[in-house]
């Protein structure tokens, strides 16, 4: 059964810092690609930064470009969110979620953690 468990969420005053986590239970074989997503309340789920699981590429939203690092570590299977100056527009439930090949949609989703930041 394919899992992608999601943690280190929580709340964290503006310009403070957070590593998301995301465990996953899957033969890495098969992804091509693994990201992380965040939706806030009453907004679309948007992209925040993606990896590629073989080379290590990666690609970030213009709104976290230059706060936010996306790393993955292929022995532990687990993909890392590093999020530094955070600001309350960060808030929101982010989630992780894998690509198993070049143009195929985001398949598997993990639940979502939460991430609050006050002012």
């Amino acid at each position: 059964q394919v899992q992608l468990v999601e943690s280190g969420g929580g709340l964290v005053q503006a310009g403070g810092s957070l590593r998301l986590s995301c465990a996953a239970s899957v033969r890495t074989g098969t992804i091509y690609r693994m990201g992380w997503f965040r939706q806030a309340p009453g907004t679309e789920r948007e992209f925040v930064a993606a990896i590629r699981w073989n080379g290590g590429s990666t690609n970030y939203a213009d709104s976290v470009q230059g706060r936010f690092t996306i790393s993955r570590d292929n022995a532990k299977n687990t993909l890392y969110l590093q999020m530094n100056s955070l600001k309350p527009e960060d808030t929101a439930v982010y989630y992780c979620a894998l690509q198993r090949g070049l143009g195929t949609p985001y398949s598997v989703w993990g639940q979502g953690t939460q991430v609050t930041v006050s002012s």
